[in-house]
């Protein structure tokens, strides 16, 4: 570095840039102002907050592979290169007062892209403390400053799976109002479905045009039994009756609870796993996860309800 110092000449930006990417690297990112970090970075700022989940949806976004598609990136790329992740508690360096304390200036700064991933308890705020206050609050003004917000998962979107439980956990659009929201459901959301959302928005300024219940309609426009594989057996009337039939083999899961024609989703064309297989391809029932009825409302999941 110090060579490179003395032999180059590099302009303010550039060197604001190395000194942001050397304190990254050793994790003291939190102690750059974050108007000194928007001007390293040159990138949108993103701040994502952890309800009521299972960590699934980030998992499912950390896990993609490199070149995988156009609308999915080297996830290295779009970490480094495409944002500026100012807070998400599963893969930042800091932790404690150092991190809640980075997570307040940037919430003070404002102007960044809003992600939520899990649910808000509904019952009784002490359900999900997080930093010695209720995830509740911190949402709240997190929201307030923010430019736009991204709910992550069935469960941030319209409760999933936490709705059912003591808790009684909601999706976003309860507690906050007067910003763009967008739902990415999905227990978990596919990956090119959070990617293509945000490059779209980055480029536009605006999400995508979105159906009633806020999702992009790119992404569900149509029901999973409208492009199912499996289509041509339901339109013959060849169900499924017994898992151990081989001679039932790819019959139509409907008997055994699939949710494919009442759930709006592009997973039979996408698959999941670069393209590797999805539920029904493992001959299981869809479980209608991008859908506000999920889980509860879909419950059992493996029960006929075709009649």
């Amino acid at each position: 570095m110090a060579s490179y110092l003395k032999t180059s000449v590099i302009s303010r930006r550039d060197f604001i840039k190395m000194v942001a990417a050397a304190a990254a690297a050793l994790g003291m990112a939190e102690l750059i102002p974050p108007k000194i970090a928007a001007e390293a970075a040159g990138k949108p700022a993103v701040v994502w907050l952890h309800g009521q989940e299972c960590t699934g949806c980030t998992e499912s976004v950390l896990a993609i592979l490199p070149g995988s598609g156009s609308d999915q990136p080297d996830i290295r790329d779009f970490l480094l290169d495409t944002i500026s992740m100012r807070y998400h508690e599963t893969i930042m360096a800091s932790a404690g007062y150092v991190a809640e304390d980075w997570l307040e200036e940037n919430i003070l700064e404002g102007g960044y892209l809003l992600v939520v991933e899990g649910s808000i308890p509904t019952v009784d705020d002490r359900y999900l403390y997080v930093a010695g206050k209720p995830l509740r609050l911190t949402l709240q003004d997190a929201a307030a400053s923010s430019a736009a917000i991204i709910a992550i998962g069935a469960c941030a979107a319209y409760g999933g799976i936490p709705a059912a439980s003591p808790s009684q956990g909601k999706g976003i659009e309860d507690f906050i109002s007067g910003k763009p929201l967008c739902n990415l459901p999905g227990c978990p959301l596919r990956p090119e479905w959070f990617f293509g959302t945000v490059n779209y928005y980055l480029k536009h300024g605006i999400f995508p045009a979105l159906d009633v219940y806020k999702r992009p309609k790119s992404y569900f426009g149509t029901t999973v039994h409208d492009h199912c594989p499996r289509r041509n057996n339901y339109d013959n009337g060849l169900f499924l009756t017994d898992w151990n039939d081989p001679s039932q083999a790819g019959y139509c899961l409907l008997y055994k609870g699939c949710k494919g024609m009442e759930t709006y989703s592009d997973c039979p064309s996408r698959l999941w796993n670069d393209g590797i297989n999805w539920c029904i391809g493992s001959n299981a029932p869809c479980a209608g996860c991008t859908e506000p009825k999920f889980y509860a409302g879909f419950s059992p999941l493996y029960k006929n309800t075709s009649s």
